[in-house]
């Protein structure tokens, strides 16, 4: 599972959508690899991450999530909630210390 993202899951105010996301998937039991992918505004075409995001979704926005099966999920909302409605199985519980950025 691969949840794209803007620069990071870091709080910059109460309502970040790729942090509410990232927060939302560990809270239902998941640890997805995180990908920074840079941009914002009227430079996102700029960034080859931000590229792989119009890609698959058809926009730039993030934060986007690959599961594993290639299903896509678009947008903080949906993802989040998504990982409400399927929290990962029992037994599968986040990696302890993993690094939160992947770049």
């Amino acid at each position: 599972m691969q949840l794209y993202v803007c620069y990071g899951t870091f709080k910059v105010h109460d309502n970040h959508p790729c942090r509410n996301a990232h927060h939302a998937l560990r809270d239902a039991g998941y640890e997805p690899k995180v990908v920074r992918t840079g941009g914002c505004y009227g430079s996102d075409p700029l960034w080859p991450r931000r590229r792989t995001v119009k890609r698959l979704t058809g926009n730039y926005k993030v934060p986007t999530l690959c599961l594993d099966d290639g299903t896509i999920i678009d947008g903080s909302e949906k993802i989040v909630a998504w990982a409400t409605e399927h929290p990962a199985p029992q037994g599968e519980q986040p990696a302890p210390a993993a690094p939160e950025m992947v770049t």
